[in-house]
């Protein structure tokens, strides 16, 4: 009998003893993933083996950034984090390796809806709108960014292009102004590119008018337009 409890010491534990301190080993390590996940106790099966504990998905967005709105991004960065952060309880953050703009819920997050709100105006942003303009869409509801190429009205090429987004932007911008305040809408002209922001009804007026421009009616035809319609919705008001 002793030696066979020399032979044990010699040539280490048996192969059941090894189960037995692979299985702690195992729980110890379960309890430390418990530990890190903040899951409190463990589910077990009906053979009493512990469950892998449940992760929780949290809903996220991401806004790509165009090259050109990098700069931008940067000086206004604190404009768009204040009003996320603060009011709309939401987490951002600008992802460098990606180039985007994510944004999640966080513990705080009084309503799922926030999560599309300010998706919705940090991608006003980076489309051309100002802060202030863009700040709309996290106060109203009825609001929304429309967006279409000229190509989608006519195909132009060229000077043709050139000539139609000059028509769109008048003298000094004289034309995009005249619409914006008529229609009670924000217009982006970015290249061949038109980004309107507004109610249902006003982006469906700015973009008649756009199109006619697009597709060569003069502006005093389309300030005429303009204006009887507005009247018209006024009286119905």
């Amino acid at each position: 009998m002793e030696v066979d409890a020399i032979k044990v010491d010699i040539f280490g534990p048996t192969k059941k003893a090894k189960k037995r301190n692979a299985n702690a080993s195992d729980q110890d390590v379960e309890m430390q993933v418990d530990a890190a996940t903040g899951i409190e106790g463990k589910e077990r099966s009906s053979h009493g083996q512990a469950s892998k504990p449940k992760r929780i998905r949290s809903e996220i967005r991401k806004v790509a950034v165009p090259p050109h709105r990098y700069s931008s991004l940067k000086e206004q960065w604190m404009k768009i984090f204040t009003p996320v952060v603060e009011h709309m309880k939401l987490q951002i953050r600008f992802n460098i390796k990606t180039r985007q703009v994510e944004l999640r819920i966080g513990p705080e997050t009084p309503d799922i809806s926030n999560l599309q709100k300010g998706a919705d105006f940090v991608k006003a942003f980076l489309c051309g709108f100002d802060v202030d303009d863009a700040l709309a869409l996290l106060r109203l509801e009825d609001l929304f960014i429309e967006t279409f190429e000229i190509r989608d009205v006519k195909t132009l090429r060229g000077d043709h292009q050139s000539r139609a987004i000059g028509r769109l932007a008048g003298k000094g911008g004289r034309t995009k102004f005249t619409i914006e305040n008529v229609t009670k809408t924000r217009i982006v002209l970015a290249d061949s590119k038109i980004h309107i922001l507004g109610s249902y009804k006003n982006i469906q007026l700015a973009r008649r008018a756009i199109c006619n421009l697009i597709l060569g009616s003069p502006p005093s035809k389309v300030y005429g337009n303009l204006r009887a319609v507005a009247s018209r919705l006024s009286e119905r008001m």
